[in-house]
């Protein structure tokens, strides 16, 4: 496991990490499980050009019930991309993210179920597929990277100073670097050991202390 002051990130599956936790431990669970597209073997718009990621079948199913109901245990509220593709609770509000794509093939946006008793919302954050270049300047390290002044708002607007953030999918590792700017503590887990490297790795520009266990 890797720590910082305000960050815990571990290389492990989520339903173990879960398992550790009380009832209601964390504040807000913001997570970004697997859609169940199969995205790493999906295709530009015409069909005639593959994404550049390598194919793995963590995008093959949806979590199960299982995974839901123990996220469901440890955490106040959530926020749950892709809550279109699940079998959730009725809910008013719902982000939906405007990836201002243009004439792109890709999909417009996003949409991130939410537990609050809030308005729906629309956040407009550039975003160009699988081709784009993220913060850093680099290429995208996950295929379902987001940015992260896209986690900078949610936390801003659904979480209060001092709140304990979970995200049982770690994948780029935007939301820790989101969290750490802004000064949340954040737990979070990968189980792909290769994503889970590139994200501590992309981490390191972001750091001012880490203790390694």
């Amino acid at each position: 496991m890797k720590y910082r002051s305000n960050i815990e990130l571990s290389n492990e599956d989520n339903m173990q990490l879960m398992a550790r936790y009380e009832d209601n431990h964390f504040d807000l669970a913001i997570v970004d499980p697997p859609y169940g597209i199969d995205v790493t073997k999906m295709t530009l718009g015409n069909a005639k050009k593959k994404l550049k990621s390598k194919e793995k079948d963590w995008d093959n199913e949806v979590p199960n019930e299982a995974y839901f109901k123990e996220l469901f245990r440890v955490s106040k509220n959530q926020l749950i991309w892709g809550g279109n593709y699940f079998n959730l609770p009725s809910s008013r509000f719902w982000v939906v993210w405007d990836k201002n794509n243009g004439e792109s093939d890709f999909a417009d946006g996003e949409m991130c179920w939410g537990s609050f008793d809030k308005p729906m919302r629309i956040k407009r954050v550039n975003w160009c597929g699988s081709a784009c270049k993220h913060e850093t300047g680099q290429n995208k390290i996950h295929p379902t990277q987001k940015p992260i002044k896209l986690y900078e708002w949610l936390l801003k607007n659904y979480a209060k100073e001092g709140d304990k953030i979970l995200d049982t999918h770690l994948g780029s590792g935007s939301i820790a670097i989101a969290c750490d700017e802004l000064g949340f503590d954040l737990v979070a887990c990968e189980l792909d050991k290769e994503y889970f490297d590139a994200a501590v790795k992309r981490l390191d520009p972001y750091r001012r202390q880490v203790k390694l266990f």
